[in-house]
């Protein structure tokens, strides 16, 4: 299995960065629990705390995707619907 590294940036509106950030926080601990999951650190960004950023490691892809399928993860990104200004997703691979 190839372990894939995930940095998630999301950019919250201006006026739901708390509310967003509260919704991130619940999330954290249910996904360290996952099968598959090796880290999972959520940070905010110091000079825009609107900016929230997930350093991830999951054992295979196919553990990343049943994450999306938990329901601590579809709560939250139900509740954040509308609030989120950016969300970029990046998949890596270690290759050195």
């Amino acid at each position: 299995m190839t372990k894939i590294v995930v940095l998630a940036r999301i950019k919250a509106k201006q006026d739901s960065a708390e509310t967003v950030k509260s919704e991130l926080l619940k999330i954290v601990e249910p996904t360290r629990k996952e099968a598959g999951c090796i880290k999972y650190q959520l940070h905010q960004d110091i000079e825009d705390p609107s900016i929230f950023v997930f350093y991830e490691i999951w054992q295979s892809a196919a553990f990343l995707e049943r994450h999306k399928d938990t329901d601590h993860y579809r709560h939250y990104a139900s509740t954040v619907s509308g609030l989120i200004e950016e969300r970029v997703v990046n998949k890596l691979t270690k290759i050195a």
